[in-house]
């Protein structure tokens, strides 16, 4: 596996867009979504991961102090419990850290039990259920990981 993680750029957004739509058929963003997410580099980061050219994962974050907000975040069916999720992960919340977030909050599923397990064990707590958010009724559990102040001594 020759699995490389970089910057997202526009070009990307077609192949990124196609990954949403074939994971989250229901919920997936639109083109547009992507591209003005992109636009906004003062607030956003976004990665991808690639693989012999192919984009293959994504993830994106939205920091407006003092939190910062999990977009998106996917991994392709065939390339799922691997650790590359849990990668990806590790880096929102080290670059929520790195820009002083104090907590990093994330949307999921209720019915995405992977997901959610992921989320907590990478410390992330339920602090509210959204019923009938996602299309289809399906519940949003809302997800909190409270970042250590980081002190400068």
């Amino acid at each position: 596996m020759s699995v490389e993680l970089r910057t997202m750029t526009v070009d990307d957004i077609p192949a990124v867009h196609q990954l949403e739509t074939e994971l989250f058929p229901e919920d997936a963003w639109p083109i547009a979504g992507f591209e003005s997410e992109l636009a906004q580099t003062e607030t956003r980061r976004y990665w991808v991961y690639e693989d012999q050219g192919r984009v293959i994962g994504y993830a994106g974050l939205c920091t407006v102090l003092p939190i910062s907000d999990v977009q998106t975040i996917a991994i392709s069916s065939d390339y799922q419990g691997q650790g590359l999720g849990r990668k990806l992960m590790n880096l929102l919340i080290d670059t929520a850290r790195e820009l002083k977030a104090l907590d990093v909050m994330l949307e999921v599923r209720f019915d995405n039990p992977t997901a959610i397990n992921l989320y907590e064990s990478l410390g992330f707590d339920t602090i509210h259920r959204r019923p009938r958010y996602y299309k289809g009724g399906i519940d949003a559990l809302i997800m909190r990981l409270q970042l250590e102040k980081e002190t400068n001594a």
